[in-house]
């Protein structure tokens, strides 16, 4: 039973990166898609009791923002994975400018997560960590994280 998290800008490759590793064999958790965070906790509850491995899809810029999520996939047996988006701001505003409709979001918006974003760490209670930075014509380059005493809480 695994629970996956992303963590990382609007733009920064999270949705297509689930859709190219995970689609087959994790339910996607999503605010954009479910709209409410009454849905979100139906659907996350669903899976939790389900034994069904998900990922949750959205921003968590913020321990806070990962600590109910982490906290509950725990209790429920499960082991969390976290991927962090490794994008700047001006990479992921110009991935939002090709993006059509409803999927492009006011630049502002990147901007704001920028300023609370924290990469995950270990002492979240995160089991794996995985960097993730898209190279030349969108590939994505995963690289594991291993924890190191001299990395600082957030790092």
């Amino acid at each position: 039973m695994e629970a996956i998290i992303f963590v990382g800008l609007p733009a920064s490759g999270k949705s297509t990166f689930y859709k190219e590793r995970f689609f087959d064999t994790h339910v996607r958790i999503n605010l954009d898609m479910l709209r409410t965070r009454h849905k979100e906790r139906l659907l996350l509850h669903t899976c939790l009791e389900m034994k069904q491995r998900f990922v949750v899809d959205n921003t968590n810029p913020t321990p806070v923002h990962r600590a109910e999520y982490i906290a509950q996939a725990k209790a429920a047996g499960f082991a969390v994975v976290g991927y962090y988006f490794d994008s700047t701001v001006s990479e992921s505003i110009a991935r939002n400018k090709m993006r059509v409709g409803a999927a492009r979001i006011p630049a502002v918006g990147i901007y704001a997560t920028a300023k609370k974003l924290q990469a995950p760490s270990f002492s979240e209670g995160f089991d794996a960590l995985y960097y993730v930075r898209i190279e030349g014509e969108g590939r994505f380059v995963v690289e594991e994280r291993v924890e190191r005493e001299a990395d600082p809480p957030g790092a």
